[in-house]
């Protein structure tokens, strides 16, 4: 886990340092995709320089613990998704947590705080949530008026989702196929 923290600093120090953002050419395609793109180059390169052995003939020296860390990983869940299925997905959920915390700001800030807290269950689809007319009744409102209420949320996630992506991309041309990146990564 260390060894994954140093290596992320690492990457983004010479990153930030040979300002290879300035490379980034936005015709070519998302900063995303070049960001991963990078990062496997580097991290190719740093397992290169990990595997020359300076000394004893090219022979590894057998670790103890490491063969104890492999038994321990043989008994855990295997990943089935790639590492870039796996940044990808990363990457959709952060957007859409950026997405909902900014409805949970407006709501709040509007005074309808408790209102987002028992939708947000029916947006995320969360397991155990309370149904319309639960919330209504905890509410004290209407089935039909938090009907409304869920429908507003929807309109408004579904606008503040494209705004985000928005300021992703290049053009507004984008946004729909970044749209449907996102719905993929999901799914997998």
């Amino acid at each position: 886990m260390e060894e994954a923290k140093d290596l992320t600093q690492e990457f983004f120090a010479r990153w930030l340092e040979r300002r290879d953002f300035d490379a980034a050419q936005r015709e070519k395609g998302r900063l995303r995709s070049y960001l991963l793109a990078s990062l496997k180059h580097f991290l190719i390169n740093e397992r290169n320089k990990t595997r020359a052995v300076k000394r004893g003939r090219g022979h590894q020296p057998i670790s103890l613990d490491e063969i104890i860390e492999q038994q321990r990983f043989a008994l855990e869940p295997v990943e089935t998704l790639t590492a870039d299925q796996i940044y990808e997905r990363q990457w959709a959920t952060t957007v859409l947590d950026r997405v909902l915390a900014l409805l949970e700001q407006d709501y709040r800030s509007s005074g309808r705080g408790a209102l987002f807290d028992q939708l947000k269950g029916l947006l995320t689809d969360e397991p155990g949530h309370p149904s319309q007319a639960e919330i209504g009744e905890k509410l004290g409102m209407t089935v039909n008026a938090v009907k409304q209420a869920f429908h507003r949320l929807r309109l408004q996630f579904r606008e503040t989702l494209r705004e985000e992506i928005a300021h992703t991309v290049a053009t507004s041309d984008e946004v729909e196929d970044e749209l449907r990146c996102l719905i993929a990564a999901l799914r997998t």
